[in-house]
């Protein structure tokens, strides 16, 4: 029996969407006013879903405490009211999308987790856009 547990968290930080090697017109041209010379913030909600067997003792898939305190410890910590592109060592040469945000949450994640638990990152950027990484 296959079971999917899940944990959701939420995130306030600032980003720019920029390319250095295109001009600005260019990068004005391909993510608009996301390419803020001042950097614009999100409210991001990000929830986190592993799938795996319950365990026959505890019942539980993963304990949903511990899971709560890694992602404190691997994503809160690090990315909660921070520029990403300037406080953070993930995005500084990496263009912080919603899609690479959310893979750099899984990376951050994968290495804490029993290998046979699947896990998968949802990351809702507002209320309507959102990005699934699965690995």
């Amino acid at each position: 029996m296959k079971v999917t547990i899940g944990r959701t968290e939420y995130f306030n930080a600032a980003h720019r969407l920029y390319q250095p090697a295109w001009s600005d017109e260019q990068n004005a041209a391909v993510f608009g006013p996301c390419s803020n010379p001042n950097y614009h913030g999100h409210n991001y909600v990000l929830t986190v879903r592993l799938t795996g067997e319950p365990d026959p003792e505890t019942g539980y898939v993963y304990d949903l405490k511990h899971l709560s305190r890694l992602i404190k410890r691997e994503i809160l910590d690090t990315f909660d009211h921070r520029n990403l592109n300037l406080d953070t060592e993930d995005f500084r040469q990496l263009n912080p999308t919603a899609e690479h945000i959310a893979a750099v949450c899984w990376r951050r994640l994968r290495p804490h987790l029993a290998e046979h638990l699947a896990l998968s990152v949802t990351l809702h950027e507002t209320d309507r856009n959102f990005v699934e990484y699965h690995g």
